[in-house]
């Protein structure tokens, strides 16, 4: 087997190229896919481009409008919350912070560790905590990127439903056993607006590449 030659600035442009070809080669992924807004395409084949798992044509979900919010909230300002440094590392800050946004993840944070342990709770649901902070005290827009800790969303629906937290978006796409599709289900339910990973797939670098795909569109607005 022979490696094909392709120059570096053209890998990407072939892989979505790829991308489009695999979507479009079955009836069951070409009907789910065409019937699906450009704007949602754009954000399924980052995904895919991240992960190479076509499942997520079937189990990327998105709730009505929940693209269009999202832009619009990131076009005055939304910040994002993710639940890993890693995810935080991953998201084009330079985009977000030109709308006047930022990106920030509070697992690392002292206080976080310290009343995480003495409450014997996770560090995931005291972060959600602080965000809930942040938007009270600075009246931030917030966008929620959760790619692995399930206790994030389970935090984030009791939030809501105590009308403590309203955010623009929840990216709920945690990878995993325990808890998972249980607390997708429950952001899916909470009436905010979501892009959610339907049942056990998902992970941080999907969270980042759904973050990625909504800044890249920007410019289109």
């Amino acid at each position: 087997m022979q490696l094909e030659f392709v120059r570096p600035d053209e890998i990407e442009n072939r892989s979505f190229a790829v991308i489009e070809e695999e979507l479009t080669k079955t009836a069951t992924a070409y009907l789910n896919y065409a019937a699906m807004p450009e704007n949602q395409k754009l954000i399924l084949k980052r995904v895919i481009h991240t992960t190479a798992d076509f499942d997520y044509i079937q189990n990327l979900k998105f709730s009505e409008s929940a693209v269009e919010k999202a832009l619009q909230a990131l076009k005055n300002g939304a910040c994002i919350v993710t639940d890993t440094n890693m995810t935080l590392a991953g998201i084009h800050k330079k985009t977000l912070r030109a709308f006047g946004g930022d990106a920030y993840c509070f697992m690392s944070d002292p206080d976080v560790a310290g009343q995480a342990k003495a409450r014997q709770v996770t560090r995931a649901m005291v972060s959600m905590e602080k965000a809930c902070m942040l938007q009270k005290e600075q009246k931030k827009k917030l966008i929620f990127a959760i790619g692995n800790a399930p206790t994030a969303l389970y935090q984030l629906a009791e939030l809501i439903r105590e009308k403590k937290i309203t955010p623009e978006l929840i990216i709920a796409v945690p990878v995993g056993f325990v808890n998972v599709v249980e607390s997708k289900e429950m952001i899916m339910r909470s009436g905010v607006a979501y892009i959610a990973s339907q049942g056990r797939k998902g992970g941080i670098t999907v969270a980042a590449a759904i973050c990625n795909a909504l800044l890249y569109q920007l410019g289109r607005i």
